[in-house]
Protein backbone atom coordinates (compact mmCIF):
# COMPACT_ATOMS: atom_id res chain seq x y z
CA UNK A 1 0.00 0.00 0.00
CA UNK A 2 1.49 3.52 -0.84
CA UNK A 3 0.54 6.92 0.52
CA UNK A 4 -0.42 8.01 -2.92
CA UNK A 5 -3.23 6.81 -5.82
CA UNK A 6 -3.30 7.80 -8.97
CA UNK A 7 -6.28 8.88 -10.85
CA UNK A 8 -6.63 9.83 -14.83
CA UNK A 9 -5.82 13.51 -14.34
CA UNK A 10 -4.53 14.03 -10.87
CA UNK A 11 -3.13 11.89 -7.90
CA UNK A 12 -4.46 11.57 -3.91
CA UNK A 13 -1.76 11.89 -1.61
CA UNK A 14 -2.82 10.67 2.22
CA UNK A 15 -0.56 13.25 4.41
CA UNK A 16 -0.79 13.93 8.13
CA UNK A 17 0.17 17.58 9.22
CA UNK A 18 1.58 18.26 12.17
CA UNK A 19 0.38 21.88 13.35
CA UNK A 20 2.21 24.36 14.98
CA UNK A 21 5.33 22.89 14.42
CA UNK A 22 8.77 24.38 15.29
CA UNK A 23 10.64 23.11 11.96
CA UNK A 24 8.60 23.15 8.82
CA UNK A 25 9.02 20.46 6.14
CA UNK A 26 8.46 17.43 4.80
CA UNK A 27 8.97 14.26 6.93
CA UNK A 28 8.96 10.95 5.09
CA UNK A 29 6.29 8.75 4.75
CA UNK A 30 5.46 7.40 8.44
CA UNK A 31 3.14 4.57 9.21
CA UNK A 32 -0.76 5.03 10.15
CA UNK A 33 -3.78 2.93 11.70
CA UNK A 34 -5.61 3.48 7.69
CA UNK A 35 -1.98 3.07 6.01
CA UNK A 36 1.12 4.85 5.21
CA UNK A 37 1.52 8.66 4.95
CA UNK A 38 3.67 11.36 4.04
CA UNK A 39 4.00 13.80 7.07
CA UNK A 40 4.21 17.23 6.77
CA UNK A 41 4.76 19.62 9.35
CA UNK A 42 3.66 23.47 9.21
CA UNK A 43 3.94 26.48 11.34
CA UNK A 44 0.31 27.91 11.27
CA UNK A 45 -2.24 26.71 14.03
CA UNK A 46 -5.02 24.48 12.60
CA UNK A 47 -7.66 26.85 13.02
CA UNK A 48 -10.12 28.62 9.92
CA UNK A 49 -8.10 26.13 7.60
CA UNK A 50 -4.67 27.91 7.96
CA UNK A 51 -2.60 24.34 8.24
CA UNK A 52 -4.33 22.77 5.99
CA UNK A 53 -3.55 25.83 3.39
CA UNK A 54 0.08 25.86 4.66
CA UNK A 55 0.16 21.82 4.05
CA UNK A 56 -1.19 22.29 0.10
CA UNK A 57 1.58 24.86 -0.24
CA UNK A 58 4.09 22.63 1.33
CA UNK A 59 3.41 20.19 -0.86
CA UNK A 60 3.12 22.34 -3.78
CA UNK A 61 6.45 23.04 -3.42
CA UNK A 62 7.97 20.32 -2.67
CA UNK A 63 6.16 19.17 -5.88
CA UNK A 64 7.46 21.98 -8.35
CA UNK A 65 4.02 22.94 -9.12
CA UNK A 66 1.51 26.16 -8.60
CA UNK A 67 -0.01 26.28 -5.10
CA UNK A 68 -3.52 26.29 -6.53
CA UNK A 69 -2.80 22.51 -8.36
CA UNK A 70 -2.97 21.33 -4.54
CA UNK A 71 -6.19 21.17 -2.97
CA UNK A 72 -8.23 19.33 0.01
CA UNK A 73 -9.98 16.37 -0.86
CA UNK A 74 -10.79 14.92 2.43
CA UNK A 75 -10.22 15.35 5.80
CA UNK A 76 -10.70 19.29 6.57
CA UNK A 77 -11.30 18.95 10.51
CA UNK A 78 -8.09 16.33 11.02
CA UNK A 79 -4.36 16.02 10.92
CA UNK A 80 -5.11 12.47 8.62
CA UNK A 81 -6.01 14.28 5.23
CA UNK A 82 -6.51 13.34 1.55
CA UNK A 83 -4.70 16.27 -0.92
CA UNK A 84 -6.04 15.76 -4.62
CA UNK A 85 -2.23 16.81 -7.01
CA UNK A 86 -3.53 17.94 -10.12
CA UNK A 87 -1.69 17.29 -12.74
CA UNK A 88 -0.12 14.21 -14.70
CA UNK A 89 0.47 11.21 -12.83
CA UNK A 90 3.32 9.82 -14.72
CA UNK A 91 5.03 12.92 -14.00
CA UNK A 92 3.71 13.12 -10.20
CA UNK A 93 4.47 10.08 -9.13
CA UNK A 94 8.13 9.93 -9.95
CA UNK A 95 8.37 13.06 -7.66
CA UNK A 96 5.99 11.94 -4.70
CA UNK A 97 7.78 8.85 -4.69
CA UNK A 98 11.09 11.09 -4.43
CA UNK A 99 9.69 12.56 -1.33
CA UNK A 100 9.24 9.30 0.33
Amino acid sequence: MSFWRAETDAVLVRVKVQPKARRRGLGGVKAAAGGPRLAIAVAEAPEDGRATRAACEALAEALGIAASGVTLAQGAASREKTLRVAGDPAVLVPKLEALA
